[in-house]
C-alpha cells in the first residue's frame, strides 16, 4: 500500500470519544532490593496485564480505535526505513504489537516479518490476511532478545514505540547487535523526555494544590543525547538520531486517559500511586485546560518521538581516514 496512502486513512481517522476514566492497578509485587541485575524502573508483569487487557476488551475494537498515534508513527519510520536501498529477506519486529510496522512491508522490500512481543494476545490481535508478507509471530520477552534470536542471524530488526518499557535499554541494545549479521540495521523509535509534558504538568500541579506533594504518574522517558550515547556504547556504527513529534487533541484529559489506558500505555512504573482521587484530577483537568488549551476548547497532547538509525559494524563499510592522513590545508579552504 502507498505510503500515501497509508498516511491519508490515518488522517481520516477520529480520536474523538466520550469516555469514562478508570485506573489500572497492579497485583505485582515490587523488585526484591538485593536482586542482581540492571535497575528495576517498570513492572513488566504489570505492563503485560495492561496490554493484554487493552487488546481484548471489546473484542479489539477499542485498541483498534487507538492505534492512531502508533500507525502515524510506523509511517514515518517506513519513510525513514525506504530511504535504506537495500531488500531485506526478512525483518524482526521486536515489541511489534499486532504489527503496525509490519502491515505496512511488501514483498519488494522484505519477504517475510517476525514479530516477538510479550503481549500474546495484542501480537494476535489482527489476523495475517491484513499483511503482505509472510508473517511469524513469537510469543516472548523482549528483553531477553537473545533467548529467540540467535547471534549474527539477523539481516534488520526494527522496533516502533516498545523501547521506552525496557528496564535495561543499554542491555537490550547490545542484544539487538549481537542478532544482527554485519552490516545488519537497526531502525526503532521510542517516546522521548517531553511526551505527555502537558499531562505531567497539570497533575504535579494539581497534586501539590490538592494533595501537599506529587507522585509519578507518567514514566521517565530517555532523550535524544542519552540514545546516541546508548548506540554508540552498544556497538552500533553510522549512527543516525533525530525527534519528531506527534500532536493530538483531545476534548478534555478525560478522553485522553481513557484513551491511554486503551492503548496499553498507562503508567507502569514501580511503585507508583494505583489511585488518584476524582478531586485531584478534576484539578488537574482544569489546569490542563487553562495551561495549555487550545483556542477551541480541546486540549493538546503531545507525543515526542525519537527515531534511531544503526548499523552493526562490518568490514565493507565507509571508514573515516587515518588522522594526518588530510591532503588540503583547512586554512587555504577557510
Amino acid at each position: 500500500m502507498p505510503l500515501s496512502t497509508v498516511r491519508h486513512q490515518l488522517l481520516r481517522r477520529a480520536a474523538f470519544g466520550v469516555r469514562s476514566l478508570a485506573s489500572v492497578s497492579s497485583s505485582s509485587p515490587p523488585p526484591n532490593p538485593y536482586t542482581v541485575g540492571p535497575y528495576q524502573i517498570f513492572d513488566r508483569n504489570a505492563k503485560r496485564m495492561q496490554r493484554d487487557r487493552a487488546a481484548t476488551r471489546e473484542g479489539g475494537e477499542r485498541s483498534r480505535t487507538v492505534d492512531y498515534v502508533r500507525e502515524e508513527v510506523a509511517v514515518r519510520m517506513m519513510e525513514r526505513f525506504m530511504d535504506i536501498k537495500r531488500e531485506f529477506n526478512t525483518v524482526v519486529d521486536l515489541g511489534s504489537g499486532p504489527g503496525h510496522f509490519s502491515r505496512l512491508l511488501w514483498p519488494e522490500k522484505a519477504k517475510k516479518a517476525i514479530m516477538l512481543d510479550s503481549s500474546k494476545a495484542t501480537l494476535h490481535r489482527d489476523p495475517d490476511e491484513e499483511f503482505d508478507v509472510e508473517v511469524e509471530r513469537i510469543h516472548g520477552d523482549e528483553e531477553n532478545l537473545l533467548q529467540y534470536l540467535p547471534k549474527d542471524s539477523q539481516e534488520a530488526i526494527v522496533s516502533c514505540l516498545s523501547l521506552q518499557w525496557i528496564n535495561d535499554l543499554p542491555g537490550i541494545l547490545v542484544q539487538i547487535n549481537q542478532s544482527l549479521k554485519p552490516d545488519g540495521l537497526f531502525l526503532g523509535a521510542m517516546f522521548g523526555g517531553e511526551t505527555l509534558f502537558e499531562l505531567r504538568t497539570a497533575l504535579q500541579l494539581a497534586e501539590v494544590e490538592r494533595e501537599g506533594g506529587i507522585s509519578p504518574h507518567v514514566s521517565p522517558m530517555t532523550d535524544t543525547r542519552d540514545v546516541s550515547n546508548l548506540l554508540g556504547r552498544a556497538g552500533f556504527t553510522l549512527l543516525t538520531v533525530d525527534t519528531d513529534e506527534v500532536q493530538v487533541a483531545y476534548p478534555s484529559m478525560w478522553e485522553l486517559v481513557q484513551d491511554l489506558q486503551d492503548m496499553g500505555e498507562s503508567n507502569a512504573v514501580i511503585g507508583r500511586r494505583t489511585h488518584v482521587g476524582r478531586d485531584t484530577l478534576a484539578a488537574a483537568s482544569a489546569i490542563y485546560k487553562e495551561l495549555h488549551g487550545n483556542e477551541d476548547g480541546s486540549i493538546p497532547a503531545t507525543f515526542q518521538v525519537i527515531y534511531m538509525i544503526g548499523w552493526k559494524k562490518a568490514d565493507s563499510q565507509p571508514k573515516p581516514l587515518e588522522r594526518g592522513s588530510g591532503k588540503v590545508n583547512l586554512k587555504e579552504v577557510l
